[in-house]
């Protein structure tokens, strides 16, 4: 369906957002787009009305290169504590898109304390659904990090990590739970 520049906002769109390089990323009133290095690789941070609701791991082979961003951010100075100190709890509000189910899980997670680990199966039972519905749900996590998706692992060991079970992005999983203490080297 095509739009009607003159019946919309002055960028051919109807909700007066605007594409930005990104083709992926659009700019409202009130949205905020922040990057920060940190030791997984850059981390591009969605912000609307104050409130976080996406963090991207940017892989430097995604051919995006760095997007300019605000900076001084509540979430990027929690994030900052969260590097430095494992066990950093987190406070950033969020504003997170996502089914009532997906909602029910991203809960969940954030209530699984730093430095411990939940199986698939164990939350699944707690919230009366499938290890399957839970996994499904992680990798649907628009926050990692900060909705704790890493903590949720496999019987029989890790588990995956953003739908991958090896390489490196269940290297990332690894960090992480090392890095809070719940693996060890």
């Amino acid at each position: 369906m095509a739009h009607d520049k003159s019946a919309g906002s002055r960028f051919g769109r109807r909700d007066g957002a605007r594409r930005v390089k990104n083709k992926d990323v659009f700019h409202q009133p009130g949205m905020g787009v922040a990057l920060m290095a940190s030791p997984l690789g850059d981390l591009r941070l969605s912000i609307l009305n104050g409130c976080l609701t996406a963090i991207d791991i940017l892989d430097s082979s995604d051919g995006q290169g760095p997007v300019p961003g605000e900076t001084g951010l509540p979430a990027q100075g929690e994030l900052a504590a969260y590097f430095e100190d494992g066990a950093h709890a987190f406070q950033i509000p969020l504003q997170l898109e996502g089914t009532d189910f997906q909602q029910k899980v991203w809960r969940a997670m954030r209530e699984i304390p730093s430095g411990q680990v939940v199986t698939y199966g164990e939350l699944a039972r707690r919230l009366g659904t499938s290890a399957r519905a839970v996994g499904n749900a992680c990798r649907r996590n628009p926050c990692p990090i900060v909705v704790p998706c890493h903590r949720v692992v496999s019987a029989q060991g890790l588990g995956g990590y953003d739908g991958q079970t090896e390489g490196p992005l269940l290297e990332r999983k690894r960090w992480l739970l090392r890095h809070e203490g719940a693996i060890g080297d």
